[in-house]
């Protein structure tokens, strides 16, 4: 298993366990350095002392008989701490032979750490001189073993007591990494249940403060998907209302419109025929009056025809530039609408901004000024497009459309209806921006849509 792949309360423990580790050998390490040290200069000073108490006992025992001094010294050399001291007589015959401080087995201790920090072994012989003659010689050897062995038993006591330390410092930090790491857990269901487009998701904020920060982020994340969720509920709705108003305004227009001009073409070519065919020569003057009849009606299903392909999808965008697509629109507003005035400044345009956008344009306009007659009641509108540097954009350039009225404004219970609301997601899917308020008088509509490095490359240059 990776170490990646690892949860990550066994990463944190096991990364403390491993500076634990490096701890406890860098400890040894020092302890190891300042036991040899130590042992050393132990061993030194217990070499130095016995030196002198072997000369004072020589020099104390001079009065008495040779071989009392050696029984003396043997007496007093009993039971040394570091040290061995044997005793040959003049002819190097050992004569008794210190033992040392005997070690208890249950401190002794293992022969490898002894060999880390035991120094060489020194020896040094003393010669013992008694009324003028040498009458042997007394041999002193360090043992450093005994002080390695109350070194190995102070490790070994402060080696468990860290020990004993830090399995309760582990199981500390896997209790408290378990506490902390817990809200990250529900985080993670948290998200699964937004992954699963489970938007009721929330989190209780926990103790910690940038983990109750985390848990507020997620709670208006999960609280903005559901209202973007429904949002697109009602956007989809509304759609449908719409696709459904615009069928029914569709047929009505074919029902109430073409349906009498079909009935009339009918009842003439019906006449005309008659005539055709009755024995009599025909009526040359009702037949013209006929055929005017006929092309009078064809001209006028024309008519109808055309409006109700631009209302379903402008057949000139895409042909000719944007802004004679707009003057064409005014136009026909002025037309329809003789009781009002409409004025567009469309300067400055390019040829075309890309389909979406020419049609983005165009619908808003058309709507907003619709509103403003409809609604409003406005006896004059104006509209202005403008392709103006901004530096946010990617092209460093955006449309901005402003259309004003003299109308009677926005009511202050005025709700977001279809067209509003039709307009307002065109625009803010294109990136940008749609604000409605009062004018004083009327009301004015504010669109701002940023343009694409790809679309302002491709159109055509400014005038």
């Amino acid at each position: 298993m990776s170490w990646s792949s690892w949860p990550t309360r066994t990463r944190m423990i096991a990364l403390v366990l491993a500076i634990d580790a490096l701890a406890a050998l860098v400890s040894c390490a020092v302890i190891v350095l300042n036991a040899r040290s130590a042992v050393e200069v132990e061993m030194q000073a217990a070499m130095t002392n016995v030196e002198l108490l072997v000369s004072d006992t020589i020099d104390l025992a001079q009065a008495g008989a040779p071989a009392g001094i050696l029984q003396t010294l043997n007496l007093r050399i009993h039971d040394l701490r570091h040290v061995r001291v044997t005793v040959l007589d003049g002819t190097g015959t050992v004569v008794t032979s210190g033992l040392g401080r005997v070690r208890r087995d249950q401190h002794a201790s293992p022969d490898w750490f002894a060999g880390l920090i035991a120094p060489s072994i020194r020896e040094h012989d003393l010669p013992i001189v008694a009324q003028g003659q040498r009458i042997g010689t007394a041999r002193i050897t360090t043992q450093p073993r005994d002080e390695i062995d109350e070194v190995w038993g102070y490790a070994v006591s402060l080696s468990l007591t860290n020990l004993g330390l830090s399995l309760g410092l582990l199981v500390a930090l896997y209790i408290a990494f378990g506490r902390v790491l817990a809200p990250l857990t529900r985080l993670a269901d948290g998200l699964t249940q937004l992954e699963r487009q489970d938007y009721t998701a929330r989190l209780e904020p926990p103790a910690s403060r940038e983990l109750a920060t985390i848990a507020r982020r997620f709670n208006s994340v999960a609280q903005a998907l559901a209202e973007t969720r429904a949002a697109n509920g009602r956007l989809n709705r509304q759609l449908l209302s719409a696709q459904d108003d615009e069928r029914r305004r569709t047929a009505l227009e074919l029902h109430d419109e073409f349906g009498p001009c079909l009935f009339a073409l009918e009842a003439n070519a019906a006449s005309v025929i008659r005539m055709a065919e009755a024995e009599a020569a025909p009526d040359r003057a009702r037949l013209k009056l006929r055929a005017q009849e006929i092309a009078s009606i064809v001209g006028q299903v024309q008519t109808q025809n055309r409006d109700l392909l631009n209302r379903l999808r402008p057949h000139a965008l895409g042909q000719v530039p944007l802004s004679e697509c707009l003057d064409l629109l005014l136009r026909d507003f002025r037309r329809r609408h003789s009781g009002a005035r409409f004025a567009g400044t469309f300067d400055g345009l390019a040829r075309g901004y890309g389909d979406v956008t020419d049609l983005t344009v165009f619908r808003c306009i058309q709507e907003s000024m619709t509103n403003a007659v409809r609604h409003g009641r406005a006896s004059n509108v104006t509209v202005r497009v403008r392709d103006e540097a901004d530096p946010a954009s990617t092209s460093g350039h955006a449309l901005r459309i402003t259309i004003r009225d003299d109308g009677a404004g926005i009511a202050p219970d005025h709700g977001l209806g279809l067209g509003l609301s039709g307009m307002r997601e065109r625009v803010e899917a294109l990136g940008g921006t749609f604000a409605l308020d009062n004018g004083q008088p009327g009301a004015v509509v504010r669109i701002m849509i940023p343009l694409d490095r790809e679309q302002d490359e491709n159109s055509v240059p400014r005038a």
